[in-house]
Parts: C-alpha cells; structure tokens; sequence
C-alpha cells in the first residue's frame, strides 16, 4: 500500500528518469514568466534565480505549468497569536503564481480555493 508521504519520492524518480537528470533544476525561485512574441496569449519561459548561487536562469519552453500552490497564507487565524506558525499553514502559498499568472495576462478564476482548518475543542488541525 502505498501512503500519502510516499508519492512524491516515486514521481520525482520518474520525472528524473524521463527528462534525464541534466535537464533538472531544483532551488531555482522563478519570479516571472515569458510572454511568446509571436503569440500574445502564450508563456514562451521563465525567468529566475538559484537561492543557493549567483546563477541566473532563463528557461525557454514550448509549455510552461504554474504549480506555485494556492494563497493560504492570506487566510489568518481569528484569534491573535493562535495557530499562527503551525506547519498546516502552508508558509510557501503566498499567492505568487497568481501574481505571475496574472501579470502574464491569465484569466484569474475560481478562487473559491481557501483553506480552512478543520476545528476542535481546545485546538486546530488540518483537514483530511
């Protein structure tokens, strides 16, 4: 049986063995996406920087996904000081690939997405 932990190791290792190693990039910040010159409602590439090295990186490519994460880190706890810093708020969604998304001309829709904790006597918990 495989559990929720353990996907992520078996598709990394199978994104490795079908792009090659060489053609990985890990902690590369990606801040802005390229526009086609030759069509204005496409992503051509985009541009970044490595967070460990003085590398700057401009990737070209026929398809780009932005899978930055929702905007969870919008959403606060009611009560000050309560649940603040609990690891189920995820810190990483900060709504940045809506701001990419959007300055690139993206339609923006379906914001329905929000997280809402699951809420019991005495304290918070992820839902699911």
């Amino acid at each position: 049986m495989i559990n929720g932990e353990s996907y992520k190791p078996i598709i990394a290792e199978a994104a490795k063995m079908a792009v090659g190693e060489e053609n990985i990039y890990e902690r590369v910040f990606i801040f802005e996406l390229l526009k086609d010159k030759n069509d204005p409602n496409a992503v051509a590439g985009a541009v970044g920087f490595s967070v460990r090295e003085p590398k700057f990186y401009v990737f070209k490519a026929k398809a780009v996904i932005l899978a930055t994460g929702g905007a969870t880190l919008l959403f606060r706890p009611r009560s000050t000081g309560e649940a603040a810093g609990r690891t189920w708020y995820a810190i990483f969604d900060t709504g940045s690939g809506y701001y990419m998304g959007l300055k690139a001309g993206a339609m923006l829709t379906q914001f329905e997405h929000r997280f809402i904790p699951f809420r019991f006597k005495d304290g918070y918990g992820p839902v699911g």
